[in-house]
């Protein structure tokens, strides 16, 4: 498997080595539950399928989920089981499928989802950084697309997430995921069907980015186009990092003001958090359960 899924084209036969991800060809995930976390137009009240891939195509310094994203955790399963794992999460109550950082995974993915199709909308949630080629792949097996827009600065993706080309690729890969799904669509429990909702994570010391990012947002896309959220649950991570902003919570003043400038811009559709969402307690315990 010569693999160009995601924007870094490494090239690598993931079927001897691993790529850039961190991941050779067999599939692999650390949990599957039910996580209550997510917005609550994905979480609902049954709470979302969620499924966490080992490996990340982007590495970004401040990982909340270093473990399974950098540290290799995590446990080979099949096509097969992988299609048993969301038929359970679905007996369980799911309100949805939701796939966390699923690129480097898509061919197995999109074969577990082609059998038949689910009762519940599939979430694909990453962070952005997508091929549209590989996106489109995918059409007609994704019902919501849960992508980041971290960066509107190059130079800021390159230092935190090697990935200059980041600001420009995810807004490829967000108009791609509008194209193939069209404005968003929520059901009379207020649960969302089908569409995009873009998340920006605030990071302390890094305001101007995100009123940035919001300017994006807000300019490219129509609020009864897409959804999206200011998130202002960074953690630091265990490990402390050369950039010392980083290793320290978000203050109630930086979010304040990212929230202010939404209101400024006339943004609609926003979801915004208390900043109590920052705990460690809602990073799940990547134990390998349900697998």
């Amino acid at each position: 498997m010569i693999c160009n899924l995601c924007p870094r084209r490494c090239g690598v036969d993931r079927g001897s080595k691993a790529g850039f991800c961190g991941e050779k060809a067999v599939l692999r995930a650390a949990k599957a539950c039910l996580h209550f976390w997510e917005e609550p137009c994905i979480a609902g009240t049954g709470g979302a399928g969620t499924v966490f891939f080992s490996g990340c195509n982007l590495g970004c310094v401040y990982c909340q989920n270093r473990e399974i994203s950098v540290t290799g955790k995590g446990k080979e399963i099949t096509v097969k089981r992988l299609r048993e794992i969301f038929e359970d999460l679905i007996w369980q109550g799911a309100d949805c499928i939701d796939l966390v950082t699923p690129t480097h995974f898509v061919p197995q993915i999109a074969e577990a989802l082609a059998a038949e199709k689910l009762p519940v909308p599939v979430v694909y949630n990453c962070g952005g950084y997508e091929n549209t080629e590989t996106l489109k792949t995918l059409e007609g097996l994704i019902d919501v697309y849960l992508p980041d827009y971290k960066y509107a600065d190059g130079e800021l993706a390159k230092r935190l997430s090697r990935a200059r080309d980041y600001p420009a690729v995810a807004l490829a890969a967000i108009k791609e995921m509008l194209r193939q799904r069209g404005p968003f669509r929520l059901d009379d429990d207020g649960l969302l069907q089908s569409g995009v909702l873009v998340r920006h994570m605030v990071l302390p010391g890094y305001g101007k980015n995100t009123l940035d990012c919001i300017d994006v947002l807000t300019g490219e896309f129509g609020p009864e186009e897409i959804l999206c959220s200011l998130m202002s649950q960074y953690t630091p991570p265990k490990t402390p990092l050369p950039d010392e902003t980083l290793n320290r919570r978000l203050t109630q003043t930086e979010y304040d003001a990212a929230v202010e400038y939404l209101y400024l811009c006339g943004a609609e559709n926003w979801f915004v958090q208390e900043l109590s969402s920052a705990k460690e307690e809602y990073t799940p315990d990547f134990d390998l359960t349900g697998l």
